[in-house]
């Protein structure tokens, strides 16, 4: 079982610790691979995820039975293709446990909760996450060499 928990400031050490595990971030080849996130850089972070989202974004960690972190959902307007994007991340030492589509469907219904119609995701063209999301409801929109774009209407 999982559940959403929203993060206190204290609870940040875990995204960094994420964003900076190659295993994990190894989706994110195409656009760099893991990423450094200071502690400087957490409060402007905090402050514009957390405390003040606009209904713009929207931002959760994932909690397993044990109370262990395993990951994150988010999703935010993209103002460029005036959409809300997902984005979900399990922990690599938590994957293949399930996680990953549940973690989905809870985004979903928190996106759905706040009042978003249809959500979308891109995708590197080579993610194995394309499988799930079409799993979990997301139809192919379209694809470019790169991307393939998802989405599901809530």
């Amino acid at each position: 079982m999982l559940t959403l928990y929203e993060p206190k400031y204290e609870d940040l050490w875990f995204r960094q610790m994420m964003l900076a595990d190659e295993e994990t971030m190894s989706y994110n080849h195409a656009w760099g691979g893991t990423i450094s996130w200071p502690k400087e850089k957490w409060m402007d972070w905090y402050d514009y995820w957390i405390t003040n989202p606009d209904s713009k974004r929207y931002y959760r960690y994932l909690r397993n039975n044990e109370g262990q972190y395993v990951g994150e959902v988010a999703y935010h307007y993209d103002a460029d293709i005036q959409h809300e994007i997902a984005n979900v991340i399990i922990y690599s030492p938590h994957r293949r446990k399930g996680y990953g589509g549940k973690a989905l469907d809870l985004l979903c219904q928190a996106a759905k909760n706040n009042g978003v119609l249809v959500l979308y995701d891109d995708i590197a063209i080579d993610n194995p996450a394309i499988k799930l999301f079409l799993n979990h409801g997301f139809t192919e929109d379209f694809r470019t060499e790169e991307k393939v774009f998802l989405r599901k209407e809530l």
